[in-house]
């Protein structure tokens, strides 16, 4: 699998910054939006082989992302990831983005391996 450009979108600050960090040593090219807006900006600004959004977040969930991405960048690569909120389990909300055209997802907590590990799984063998 070669390098991929990855935006990662998750309202949890250490979340974001621990993911961009495991990716970027994987040695992909990350961007990291703190929330579901600022994902949509820097989607509607540039290419990305992947999103990689949690499904709730403050200001907009996840599943937003996943059908705005399916009508301007139809050929990104989704993966979901979810922990659950108040009035949705994680396993709901994960079946939710699979339904809407995710390509894989991850149960928080997870760690580096299982991340890394899931992003190489996203991707066709051939490339994205």
């Amino acid at each position: 699998m070669k390098n991929q450009s990855v935006i990662v979108a998750d309202d949890v600050e250490g979340i974001q910054e621990l993911m961009g960090h495991w990716l970027a040593t994987a040695g992909h090219a990350v961007r990291c939006g703190s929330n579901g807006q600022a994902a949509s900006q820097l989607l509607k600004r540039r290419h990305f082989d992947l999103l990689i959004t949690d499904i709730i977040m403050a200001d907009g969930d996840g599943l937003e992302r996943i059908l705005e991405l399916k009508k301007v960048q139809p050929s990104v690569r989704i993966l979901a990831i979810s922990g659950g909120g108040r009035h949705r389990q994680a396993m709901d909300c994960l079946k939710m983005a699979k339904n809407l055209g995710a390509h894989a997802l991850v149960l928080k907590p997870f760690n580096r391996e299982q991340l890394v590990a899931t992003v190489g799984l996203v991707f066709p063998p051939d490339g994205p």
